[in-house]
């Protein structure tokens, strides 16, 4: 908190990790406008709030970082209060600093806060279902990065404006099969819908160098499925050890370079049940 900045309005003093891309004016970022927000629901009129952040993941690649940002900053400024507002409940403030940068959605920001699998049933109103993946189950996500810019606005444009109803069909039976996937905690099931998309990725792939020969090559060395991460161009494939993962990683780099001629950096990552959290430094 601070007295240098006007009473229920948020500073960003410093941003690291962007190479200078972002803008510390908080209205045009996403921690701003979401910690402005945060203070807003908070109802907290009488103090000033100074936010330094720092990004861990890369702008445009399709792995939410927006939402990350917003995500962070609400968290932070909940959490300067006691914290008297619920995950659930900060999603709203997410919600408004999404809609600044890639629309209207939650389907980043509430997983960001909340942790694991959230099912966004409607928004008006906002309604938000967590989704439990067994305790007893396993679950990884190997994210292979490459040098490739993807905008977002190129990649939706490359989408079809309608869709005939076998395809409607088909997505919704694969949407309804990562939810039983999801509860069950089949991490092969999984993998088969994500990778069962019949409307995006055939669109998208096309764009991404290399992408398909990625996606063969992590099946190859043992995911149970791979598609693109969000608007890309990150490829997300499913296991379910950290072992299996490093061999999928492997393969997924390789495929980048020889078929698509890109650099790449991998992560394996394990499903994270608790989202946003305040970590003490002191």
């Amino acid at each position: 908190m601070s007295d240098a900045v006007a009473a229920g309005n948020i500073q960003i003093q410093s941003i690291t990790g962007d190479n200078g891309r972002l803008s510390c004016v908080p209205e045009n970022n996403c921690a701003g406008i979401a910690g402005k927000a945060t203070l807003e629901l908070l109802g907290v009129k009488s103090v000033g709030i100074v936010l330094n952040l720092h990004k861990g993941l890369p702008l445009g690649s399709g792995l939410g970082s927006s939402a990350a940002s917003a995500a962070a900053a609400a968290a932070a400024v909940n959490g300067l209060f006691g914290s008297p507002l619920s995950k659930a409940q900060l999603v709203q403030a997410g919600l408004e600093s999404e809609a600044t940068v890639s629309g209207y959605h939650a389907d980043n920001v509430a997983p960001s806060l909340m942790g694991g699998f959230v099912l966004v049933r409607s928004y008006s109103p906002l309604h938000l279902i967590p989704l439990s993946f067994p305790e007893k189950k396993s679950l990884y996500f190997v994210l292979v990065i490459p040098d490739f810019e993807a905008p977002t606005k190129e990649m939706r444009a490359v989408l079809p404006s309608e869709i005939s109803m076998k395809m409607h069909i088909a997505n919704c039976s694969q949407a309804s099969a990562l939810v039983t996937a999801i509860l069950q905690g089949d991490a092969s099931l999984l993998g088969a819908a994500l990778s069962s998309d019949s409307i995006v990725e055939p669109q998208r792939s096309p764009l991404i160098p290399g992408m398909a020969a990625v996606i063969a090559a992590s099946k190859k060395a043992g995911a149970y499925g791979c598609t693109i991460s969000g608007a890309g161009p990150t490829a997300v494939a499913i296991t379910d050890t950290e072992e299996k993962g490093k061999a999928v990683a492997a393969a997924m780099v390789d495929a980048f370079q020889a078929h698509g001629g890109l650099k790449a950096v991998s992560h394996v990552n394990r499903l994270d049940r608790e989202g946003a959290r305040l970590i003490d430094f002191h």
